[in-house]
């Protein structure tokens, strides 16, 4: 029985993850790792997920990656408390090695869905944040699979999920209309943009928020109620998320230009 966390109920569900996983990967499994909240340490039971990383030895077959998904069906019925909260991915060692724009689809799991689908800007982020402060599940150090993560690389990778994600939303803004809790997120996703494009470093969430709120002072408030958003609680506060989105919208692009300029 791992103990990798200081929550027995997340530690419950992180075993029966292992244990599923390593059963149906056989020698293909090379490591299970913890990154966001739990190895931020800023981990709250009433708004955060657990975000695992497996890494594989080459990409997987189909009758694997379709085991993992039945794995996971099974997991979010088996009653285990932490179980709809996980969120991750299974990903091949090389392509967690360095980035690779053009790497093929891996395994993830995200709100409940399980897909095929490219890393792309996700996965410098994923690198940067494993390699600081990765937490061992099983496997080696994560610092011996990850090449350095460069500010610009995470930069360019903050980026690339903005325009990617975000800013459609500007146009279209049926998703976070819908998904109360989602825009909490939003706003504590844009403090996270706006710290990394500043200082080339990644961030938690409550580090990012405490930053932006002295910055950006005419969203303080906003942010605050966001870092304070629970499972269950509404956070009806579209109108100001969509305005700090847009306003994220032009600090990059005070920021690109002035990449262009130099």
């Amino acid at each position: 029985m791992i103990s990798s966390t200081p929550y027995s109920e997340v530690n419950a569900t992180l075993n029966a993850l292992l244990d599923g996983a390593r059963s149906i990967l056989g020698s293909r499994f090379v490591g299970m790792y913890l990154y966001g909240s739990l190895a931020a340490g800023d981990f709250n039971p009433g708004s955060s997920d657990i975000d695992f990383a497996i890494v594989t030895d080459g990409e997987l077959p189909t009758e694997m990656v379709q085991a993992l998904e039945t794995l996971h069906a099974n997991l979010a019925v088996s009653g285990l408390e932490w179980a709809p909260k996980l969120e991750g991915v299974y990903v091949p060692q090389a392509m967690l090695r360095r980035n690779e724009p053009d790497a093929g689809p891996c395994p993830q799991l995200n709100e409940g869905r399980f897909f095929m689908e490219p890393l792309g800007a996700g996965g410098v982020i994923l690198r940067d944040v494993l390699q600081r402060q990765g937490v061992i599940v099983a496997g080696p150090l994560p610092q011996t699979l990850i090449d350095p993560v460069s500010a610009s690389d995470l930069q360019q990778a903050v980026l690339g999920i903005f325009h990617g994600w975000w800013e459609p939303m500007l146009a279209d803004p049926s998703w976070l209309r819908e998904q109360d809790g989602y825009r909490a997120f939003a706003v504590l996703s844009m403090c996270r943009t706006l710290y990394t494009l500043q200082f080339g470093l990644g961030a938690s969430k409550p580090v990012a928020a405490r930053w932006a709120q002295q910055v950006i002072r005419p969203y303080a408030a906003l942010i605050g109620d966001a870092m304070q958003w629970r499972y269950g609680m509404s956070f009806n506060r579209l109108d100001e998320t969509l305005q700090l989105i847009r306003y994220t919208q032009e600090e990059i692009a005070g920021f690109e230009q002035d990449q262009g300029d130099d």
